[in-house]
């Protein structure tokens, strides 16, 4: 294997018996768009190779493609928190290509145009979007689940505007190692599902092409790490086999556990306080139960701008929910919210215009029931563990 470097974000790598034209893009640079249609024209390879899924190509070629979006189905689904992510990335995205006067993903969208037009195969190298968020949601702690939302949230409300010179620096080794480094240190696991399981994934992808020439367009930030593993992968240090990242991991034993011990700690305590304490100390550790579980849930509601009827009955699902491993107070409150003020057209045509301000969330009745959905179950989830060290005490005393 040989790397001819022609600049800092295009290299070709020569194999044996073919080569592979790896260029690394700014998601919203013009430049970048440029590149890739000049380079597909005076290479003229077998196969165009983009960093992209399906899912988000047909996003990116079809505008009106969030007007199709079924919230109630969403939520049944237990997708709430995977939409919320998505809509936040890509209103963060749309907004700095706002700012450049280019649609995000422009240059993958290109590649898959100029392929097309000199009838050149293309193949959609990455993972699929929502794989890749539910394995960095699975892989990371409580902790960092709570850094990466609110990361996410920082995002999506940021007013700093993005200069051109800024998004042409992205591509710069220099400045995107310093990144990754900066994203290791704060959330590592993210990193390693984002950045390194992708990277592994699109050279995989891109080295098991069959064509004598290959044009790759990805990610500036992914370029070494491909590059890494051509080496590997050339050298049979590795099998080109990506089965093990392909699928979202299965629940840890304690994850699948907790949700079934915290409903029968919570009635042993209960239980115990009846016999060891008398019934009135029993009751009374009930309604403790209910209000630690109920108002944080309803506050949530609240804060969210929730119906009246979603905050009332919030409240009293959410003690009943928090004992049923198999239904969240966010997934009965969202589904009302969405039955008391359903969407509008309009607010599926502005989804992720909306998304980007705090004012879009509340405007918006797909966003607020979203939010409904994420506030109210934030607030039962830190009543239930509230609640547990509260009961302990009650039953001591």
């Amino acid at each position: 294997m040989k790397i001819d470097n022609i600049s800092d974000t295009i290299n070709r790598i020569v194999f044996d018996d073919r080569e592979i034209l790896l260029i690394g893009t700014a998601h919203v640079s013009h430049e970048s768009v440029d590149e890739v249609k000049q380079a597909i024209e005076s290479e003229e390879p077998g196969r165009v190779c983009i960093e992209i899924d399906e899912g988000r190509y047909q996003s990116i070629i079809d505008e009106e493609s969030w007007k199709k979006l079924d919230i109630h189905q969403a939520i049944r689904q237990k997708k709430g928190f995977l939409m919320i992510a998505s809509l936040i990335l890509g209103s963060f995205q749309k907004k700095i290509g706002a700012d450049m006067g280019i649609r995000p993903g422009e240059e993958m969208k290109i590649a898959a145009e100029a392929a097309t037009e000199k009838g050149i195969p293309f193949s959609f190298s990455d993972r699929p979007i929502q794989i890749t968020l539910q394995r960095a949601w699975r892989k990371s702690n409580l902790w960092n689940k709570m850094k990466l939302l609110s990361s996410l949230i920082a995002s999506a409300f940021t007013t700093e505007k993005v200069e051109k010179s800024d998004i042409e620096e992205l591509k710069n080794s220099n400045a995107l190692q310093g990144m990754m480094e900066e994203l290791a240190g704060y959330l590592p696991s993210v990193k390693e599902v984002l950045i390194d399981e992708r990277d592994r994934y699109l050279a995989t992808n891109i080295f098991n092409t069959t064509e004598k020439k290959v044009v790759a367009v990805v990610g500036a930030g992914h370029g070494p790490g491909i590059l890494k593993w051509f080496e590997r992968l050339d050298k049979k240090e590795v099998e080109a086999d990506i089965s093990d990242i392909s699928v979202v991991p299965p629940k840890r034993l304690y994850e699948k556990a907790i949700p079934w011990i915290i409903p029968f700690v919570i009635v042993g305590i209960i239980t115990a306080g009846f016999f060891t304490s008398g019934v009135n100390a029993g009751f009374n550790m009930i309604l403790v139960w209910i209000l630690a579980n109920g108002i944080p849930a309803a506050l949530g509601a609240i804060i969210a701008a929730a119906h009246p009827l979603t905050i009332i009955i919030s409240f009293a699902a959410a003690p009943i929910t928090s004992m049923n491993p198999t239904i969240g107070v966010g997934f009965v409150s969202g589904l009302l919210e969405s039955s008391f003020r359903k969407p509008r057209i309009r607010d599926l045509e502005n989804l992720q215009d909306d998304a980007g301000s705090l004012k879009g969330w509340y405007g918006n009745r797909v966003l607020r029931i979203l939010l409904v959905f994420l506030l109210s179950s934030l607030g039962s989830a830190i009543g239930t563990w509230w609640a547990i060290p509260h009961l302990s005490i009650l039953l001591g005393s």
